[in-house]
């Protein structure tokens, strides 16, 4: 049987990770750059094209992918290391987005908006504030309870005019919606990557067809 090209990456991955936090300067990146394209960038595009399959036939949208690049931008940053310590891929259906990354240490799939634009922060608060925001709100609460990871809304206050005391006071403060899934490397291991993706976006998918409500 043809061996699986997605089978080693994640295990891949941590490894040239583990080695390139060590060694984080472009000397050393370049010195190992066919490991990087044979090892990780390969088959991640693999990936990307079977989850990207799957994702089509699960939705009925065809996703745009994306391999993100593994430099990272320091013109603002106090750390000046060049490199991610992670492996990051992207779904794309707008305005709502499927997300994987490999850690040094952990596995994390996602979905939902990572940033809401000017017209799409004033829709989702009107959204919000309607009826749909209940909805919004059952389905983000049956994602934390299945586990999920959510970050802390970006602003510390309810933006004018809605009541700070508003029900769904936590989603206005929102700029952005994603939830995660953090996994251990070692669990994925049980089946093929892409099934593993492909059924956690199953249970993302009802979060992002009400995103793309909006």
């Amino acid at each position: 049987m043809k061996q699986d090209p997605c089978e080693c990456l994640i295990e891949d991955t941590q490894m040239f990770l583990s080695k390139l936090a060590k060694n984080n300067t472009r000397e050393w990146f370049v010195a190992h750059k066919d490991t990087f394209e044979d090892q990780l960038k390969s088959p991640a595009l693999v990936l990307l094209d079977q989850v990207g399959a799957a994702l089509h036939q699960q939705t009925g949208h065809v996703p745009t992918s994306k391999l993100f690049r593994p430099n990272r931008d320091v013109r603002f940053s106090k750390d000046k290391t060049p490199y991610h310590l992670h492996l990051h891929m992207l779904w794309s259906t707008p305005p709502t987005g499927w997300f994987f990354g490999i850690g040094l240490k952990t596995v994390s799939i996602g979905a939902g908006i990572m940033g809401f634009d000017t017209d799409g922060v004033s829709r989702w608060r009107a959204a919000v504030a309607s009826a749909q925001g209940d909805a919004i709100a059952s389905e983000v609460q049956s994602l934390l309870d299945l586990g999920a990871r959510l970050q802390e809304p970006e602003l510390k206050r309810v933006p004018a005019p809605f009541d700070k005391e508003h029900q769904q006071r936590d989603l206005l403060r929102r700029k952005s919606l994603c939830l995660w899934f953090d996994r251990q490397s070692e669990s994925l291991a049980r089946s093929p990557l892409t099934d593993e993706i492909s059924a956690t976006f199953e249970k993302l998918a009802p979060l992002n067809h009400l995103l793309r409500g909006i």
